[in-house]
């Protein structure tokens, strides 16, 4: 008796879930307590440094007395924050990408 193939739905779910298994795999195998604390920790660095410089350098900026009735000290913890935002999601889209493309071989499922 052969099997059916999968549909494209259940295909594209069985992929996702082997790349899953294989990313905590070698997760386990490096001793990581959770694949994704990593990533957590990073991202949350890369947005608050860009966050808190931007506050720094507007608040000198404004005992400096630069500018006008704008507040710098706020302006540029904006623009650290944004710029900390667009890094930490280009660097997890990099990420992802990068384990889509392991040198895992696929399982033999996941092509069914």
């Amino acid at each position: 008796m052969s099997q059916r193939p999968l549909p494209p739905r259940d295909r594209r779910i069985a992929r996702d879930l082997g790349r899953d298994c294989r990313r905590r795999l070698r997760a386990q195998r490096r001793g990581a307590f959770h694949p994704w604390i990593g990533m957590v920790g990073a991202v949350g660095w890369m947005i608050a440094l860009p966050t808190v410089a931007g506050a720094l350098l507007g608040h000198w900026l404004d005992h400096r007395g630069v500018g006008g009735p704008a507040s710098w000290t706020l302006t540029l913890l904006l623009a650290g924050l944004a710029l900390g935002c667009l890094g930490g999601w280009q660097w997890l889209q990099r990420e992802s990408h990068r384990d889509d493309e392991s040198n895992d071989p696929p399982d033999d499922e996941a092509r069914r």
